[in-house]
């Protein structure tokens, strides 16, 4: 199943696989084509492409695991967020409080 969290994995790490599962990868989560459309374009069986996504988003998986990258960003833009929540609601001081404790973390 395709998920945000795949396509941001895809973002941080697809530069480390190889260059057919990138690209096969980026068909299937950036552009949403579905296996069958990925084969006949690519000339692959269908159950080849399946393999290949597999494959792939568990390596994407693992990197994410040991690296933790893509978590940590998550994490910042949610505080980045809430301090824009914050001086939307007139609190500035509460967004600086919150962009200094991220800066920290940086």
């Amino acid at each position: 199943m395709k998920s945000y969290t795949d396509a941001l994995l895809l973002d941080f790490y697809g530069n480390l696989l190889t260059d057919k599962t990138r690209s096969t990868l980026e068909l299937y989560l950036d552009d949403d084509l579905t296996l069958a459309e990925i084969a006949d374009s690519e000339n692959i069986s269908r159950q080849g492409v399946h393999d290949t996504v597999k494959r792939g988003l568990n390596q994407l998986r693992e990197y994410e695991a040991k690296l933790g990258l893509a978590d940590k960003f998550s994490s910042q833009m949610a505080i980045i967020n809430e301090a824009i929540e914050l001086i939307d609601n007139n609190d500035p001081e509460g967004a600086r409080a919150l962009l200094e404790a991220l800066k920290t973390e940086i």
